[in-house]
């Protein structure tokens, strides 16, 4: 007994002389200032995206020709530059933080977080919004987050893997966390995509990032829904038929755009994906020119994140919206098919909404807006298989705690129809692709 009591005395001494420690206290104050410096750019980026989807529309207002010209010369120009400077940053920017926490090679984890990569990925994605194109800039914010916090390790002693991996997925949790002020999506994003299990030895670390990260977003633009607040019921037990309808549409649709980008990746044959491995500049141009006759189409709706239609949508229904949810389903697919960097997830939303539009004229007893927000969720699900953030994500962002229970149900009906049209999760498959090229 007397060994027993000296033992646990040790081990509380221990503990002690490790809270006191200035190497331990050096280590936080520089963890959490990553956290800080991850809110802090990630409301900069957002206010550049903001600026940059302005200035598009100014171009617009001269002419509505304009895209016609400015998208093909743009996208080619923003390939060149990801190719020839940026190698690492195209796309979403999850798959590359998700590949960061399988390779152990630093030399080779630098190629997918640096400091580099997130300056091209802000300079890209704004610049790609300065054209037009149907891109996000949470899903880089992701890939800038977890930049930001693996840099760290060069100025303090976080060496061991499970420390460099803690910063990678508490990096990407707090970008999604700043990005879209929902904490707690960036809590559940962490343990759904990015680690896919919840290990003790990270849990803190993610908490204290996405709360650093968080706080220093609040302080900047102050507390905020993201597509506002949306005051809606379920309607009764007819609103249950909508949850499976919208959980059956968005999944098939959602996993049809799934497959859509793995198949092309994967080359739709021989002979066009030889041409567009050796032309990719030129097949970003016939993209951009793709995305100009989509937003001629459409009105000029397809343009950009999907924010401000998505918004609209949700206040006022879809009235000048006509088939939005389809021509936003296909520019976002032609945009990042293009090769250039930006994400999906704000142009997922947007195209979930336009569906649950067009649906919610089928389901008359419900209220639309409802149907909307569950069309949101079942299309998000439906793309990134990952139920649990899909609903955090659609209830903090429109403040739907009443809905809590359907947007679970419809996230789960949508991710598994989504399953049957993809096998794999999106970001998962992707992220395979860049572990094959980074070997371990």
């Amino acid at each position: 007994m007397k060994n027993y009591w000296n033992s646990t005395r040790m081990i509380e001494r221990e503990r002690l002389n490790h809270l006191m420690s200035p190497t331990a206290w050096w280590l936080r104050l520089v963890f959490w200032g990553g956290a800080i410096a991850v809110g802090v750019v990630s409301v900069l980026f957002a206010l550049g995206a903001q600026l940059a989807h302005d200035f598009f529309l100014r171009l617009l207002s001269i002419s509505i020709w304009l895209p016609f010209l400015l998208m093909p010369a743009g996208l080619a120009l923003i390939a060149w530059l990801t190719r020839s400077y940026f190698i690492g940053s195209q796309g979403s920017g999850i798959p590359q933080a998700i590949a960061a926490l399988r390779i152990d090679d630093a030399e080779k984890l630098g190629g997918l977080l640096s400091p580099r990569i997130a300056v091209g990925k802000i300079f890209l994605t704004l610049l790609a919004l300065c054209c037009g194109a149907s891109v996000g800039r949470e899903g880089p914010t992701v890939q800038i987050g977890a930049s930001i916090m693996y840099s760290l390790r060069r100025v303090s002693r976080f060496s061991y893997h499970d420390q460099i991996e803690g910063l990678i997925v508490a990096g990407g949790a707090a970008g999604v966390a700043a990005a879209f002020n929902t904490p707690l999506a960036g809590i559940v994003f962490a343990i759904e995509e990015l680690s896919r299990s919840f290990e003790h030895r990270t849990s803190g670390l993610v908490l204290t990032a996405v709360i650093f990260a968080g706080l220093a977003a609040n302080g900047l633009i102050g507390d905020y829904t993201y597509f506002g607040t949306v005051s809606s019921g379920l309607g009764g037990a007819s609103g249950w038929f909508a949850v499976v309808v919208c959980g059956l549409v968005g999944g098939l649709a959602g996993g049809l755009f799934s497959r859509l980008l793995l198949v092309a990746g994967n080359g739709w044959s021989v002979g066009s994906g030889d041409w567009i491995r050796t032309h990719p500049v030129g097949f970003a141009a016939v993209c951009g020119f793709v995305l100009a006759t989509l937003g001629a189409l459409s009105g000029q709706h397809t343009y950009g994140t999907g924010y401000d239609e998505a918004r609209a949508i949700l206040t006022h229904g879809d009235a000048g919206y006509g088939g939005y949810g389809l021509f936003k389903f296909l520019a976002t697919l032609v945009s990042y098919l293009s090769g250039i960097p930006g994400g999906i997830f704000a142009p997922s939303l947007a195209t979930g909404a336009g569906l649950g539009a067009s649906l919610s004229h089928l389901m008359t007893a419900v209220p639309a807006g409802t149907v909307v927000m569950l069309g949101m969720a079942a299309y998000f699900a439906g793309v990134t298989q990952a139920p649990m953030t899909t609903f955090i994500i659609v209830m903090e962002m429109t403040d739907g705690h009443s809905l809590v229970f359907p947007l679970m149900a419809t996230a789960l009906v949508a991710h598994g129809i989504s399953r049957l049209i993809c096998h794999e999760p999106l970001y998962k498959a992707l992220a395979e692709r860049f572990i094959e090229s980074y070997p371990r």
